[in-house]
């Protein structure tokens, strides 16, 4: 592990000296802490949320999808809120992932299929599988559904797996974030026992990119509201 680490940091330090000369608005630290975390996010592990509409739900599941590596989340929503996350909830990580509200679900999944992504759906079916059967250290969309009533039909149909999470107790269901935290958790387990934490999937154009948002863009836009 001690080996492993080493050679992370190594990929650590060639970024940030490949950054010499650009144009940031953070410390050093704060600058090889954003290295870090993109040096480890999941390109290819998409969360999809379909039409949750409590923002203490979407807010969580920001939150765990950024806690486990999750660059984007794409996301349905009918509602009339123009803003479906707290602030207070995701604790931040609101800023650390990139949200895509899309109108058309099926179109979107399609779509991230014909990309090489395997699409998993949470939800009940003849065909479910347990949600631990999957193999998540493949390019994956997982999908969750509506606080009542779920993944819709026509989402489902366009997923290569339901999956279940067993219930052993009266109640038939998990909380849509709990659910959506128990899933990503155990494709973190998985891409973390393959190593895949320590092989980057962005490449420096994109590195530099996402940080001329979060670290200069970002933080001018956030001084304008002070």
């Amino acid at each position: 592990m001690e080996l492993k680490e080493a050679q992370f940091q190594q990929k650590v330090e060639e970024v940030l000296k490949a950054l010499e000369g650009e144009n940031y608005l953070v410390e050093p630290q704060r600058l090889k802490k954003l290295v870090e975390i993109l040096l480890r996010r999941q390109k290819d592990l998409v969360l999809f949320s379909e039409n949750v509409k409590n923002e203490h739900n979407f807010s969580a599941l920001i939150r765990t999808a950024d806690a486990v590596g999750v660059l984007n989340i794409y996301y349905t929503y009918d509602g009339n809120k123009t803003k479906i996350y707290n602030e207070h909830i995701t604790m931040g990580s609101h800023k650390w992932v990139f949200l895509h509200k899309v109108n058309n679900a099926v179109e979107t999944l399609k779509k991230l299929k014909e990309e090489g992504f395997q699409i998993v759906a949470t939800r009940l079916a003849e065909n479910s599988l347990h949600f631990r059967e999957v193999d998540y250290t493949k390019p994956t969309v997982v999908i969750v559904g509506n606080e009542l009533d779920g993944v819709s039909e026509e989402v489902a149909q366009v997923a290569d797996f339901n999956v279940v999470i067993p219930m052993y107790g009266m109640a038939q269901s998990l909380n849509v974030s709990v659910a959506t935290a128990v899933i990503l958790y155990e494709a973190q387990r998985q891409r973390e026992a393959k190593g895949m934490y320590e092989k980057p999937q962005l490449t420096l154009e994109e590195i530099k990119t996402i940080l001329r948002k979060w670290a200069y863009e970002d933080i001018i836009e956030d001084r304008k509201r002070v």
